[in-house]
């Protein structure tokens, strides 16, 4: 994966300032825990216990591009999806807004959703429209789901943009009325249509932003590997040594990688509606 230049200063960096916390799990973190905005196969039980140690109170970090290189990455890449997208809203007549921010932050941070923590993974808050991001889970990415690389991170901010996607269409409120758990569930279909989306971004990213991000086959299948390391069904054979369909909020291995590649082949927003889907 090639990228540089500038990005699209969307950055909201809250890198060593800690967190506020003011208690109470707040109807926002509610929601999170039920729906399962969260990426990578965190229970949603496990969500609530988090989000309950403590509520949050709105903190706002430096604005704009980061100067490090970690945090210059996210910053080209984010802005790279938000094109891909501002085009494709374009295309159907319609105007995209790009998240309220993307906000880089260590172990803790206040959300609109309540209490972010980096146990949960990257996660996108529909209350407040920004995507919370500690960046230590790179490592995690490489030693505890075995997806390294540039690609694999990217496929991380593309999935999270993709459910901003999801808030502007109406998908979010879709699938809250469809359940949290199990194989058809809402979540399942909203985490694989995401997947899906992040497969668009990857199709179209070298057209937007003046060339300045590249993809090549083999950073698709890094993609391919890190969609399929969050499988529901793999972490659940790691975490209890078998699988329960039931308990489902994010798709199998398999599914997450069949839509991503749905995503990437065909670049149409259209072809990852998981919601009429007959097959999951």
């Amino acid at each position: 994966m090639r990228w540089g230049g500038e990005g699209g200063g969307n950055i909201e960096d809250r890198r060593g300032m800690g967190a506020a916390g003011v208690g109470g799990l707040g109807a926002g973190g509610v929601i999170l825990a039920l729906v399962g905005y969260f990426v990578f196969g965190i229970d949603p039980s496990t969500t609530t216990r988090v989000l309950e140690s403590g509520g949050a109170q709105q903190q706002e970090g430096v604005r704009g591009a980061p100067a490090d290189e970690a945090g210059r990455f996210v910053d080209v890449v984010s802005g790279n999806v938000d094109d891909v997208w501002q085009a494709q809203f374009r295309q159907s007549g319609q105007t995209y807004e790009r998240p309220a921010a993307i906000v880089l932050y260590d172990r803790a941070t206040g959300t609109g959703c309540g209490m972010g923590q980096s146990a949960m993974g990257p996660f996108y808050c529909p209350a407040d429209r920004k995507v919370y991001l500690d960046l230590s889970f790179w490592q995690e990415l490489e030693t505890k789901f075995g997806a390294g690389g540039e690609a694999a991170r990217a496929y991380v901010i593309a999935h999270e943009i993709g459910h901003h996607v999801q808030t502007l269409t109406g998908a979010s409120d879709r699938a809250r009325r469809l359940g949290a758990r199990g194989a058809e569930s809402g979540a399942v279909r909203l985490e694989l249509q995401a997947d899906c989306y992040a497969g668009v971004w990857a199709a179209h990213a070298a057209s937007v932003s003046g060339g300045q991000v590249t993809l090549d086959p083999r950073d698709i299948e890094d993609g391919l590997r890190a969609a399929a390391a969050v499988g529901d069904d793999t972490l659940q054979r790691k975490s209890q040594g078998r699988v329960m369909p039931d308990a489902f909020t994010h798709g199998s291995s398999e599914q997450r990688m069949r839509w991503f590649r749905r995503g990437a082949q065909t670049g149409d927003p259209n072809a990852c509606d998981t919601f009429r889907a007959s097959d999951l």
